[in-house]
């Protein structure tokens, strides 16, 4: 079977490189206009934040929308919605950083949680669809998904945060060595 990882399209947020999180943006109108759709799929699973479903609405019309609430990115708390310029000199954001962005955000979640929360969702959506015959298994999510499930079984193997793609882009899978790993056959692009 093959997986689509695909993170959602360009909001003002993120045009703006601040922290989104679990804020509820939708997409700003270059991103859905950078957005290029693809009838190929039947199904496609995606978080339940509004960009994330925006981007399946807009790139996959055609196919069958499932929302699955444990896709959805991680919630930074305080720091939403502001950009690391504004935080650097904020005790709590430095001593997150310097942490390696692995602690708790004030009033947020935790990376290892969060990972947890993504992973076992993950795996449950690729026992679902290998159990049915599907040939292709399609998300969309956030950047931080994409991290959570490809830190834990993407092969070869990166840091964390080098398996973030760019918006309307993300990775193409296979599940021949599931569940130890998933073999990355090349990052994919649905940008005009």
């Amino acid at each position: 079977m093959r997986i689509w990882l695909i993170r959602h399209g360009l909001t003002a947020l993120g045009e703006e490189k601040r922290y989104q999180g679990v804020t509820d943006t939708p997409l700003c109108e270059a991103g859905r206009l950078a957005l290029r759709p693809d009838d190929r799929f039947a199904r496609v699973y995606h978080s339940p934040l509004l960009r994330a479903r925006e981007t399946a609405e807009v790139l996959f019309p055609r196919a069958e929308k499932i929302s699955v609430p444990e896709l959805r990115e991680m919630d930074f708390g305080a720091f939403e919605g502001r950009g690391w310029w504004e935080m650097e000199n904020d005790p709590a954001y430095r001593a997150w950083v310097d942490g390696g962005c692995v602690g708790k955000c004030p009033d947020g979640e935790e990376r290892a949680g969060f990972s947890a929360r993504v992973q076992t969702a993950f795996a449950a959506l690729v026992e679902r669809e290998r159990a049915e015959g599907a040939s292709d298994l399609l998300i969309v999510a956030h950047g931080g998904t994409q991290m959570a499930a490809l830190s834990r079984w993407g092969h070869p193997e990166k840091d964390y945060f080098k398996w973030q793609t760019p918006c309307a882009s993300g990775w193409l899978l296979e599940d021949t060595n599931w569940p130890s790993r998933l073999d990355v056959i090349k990052e994919v692009s649905f940008v005009r």
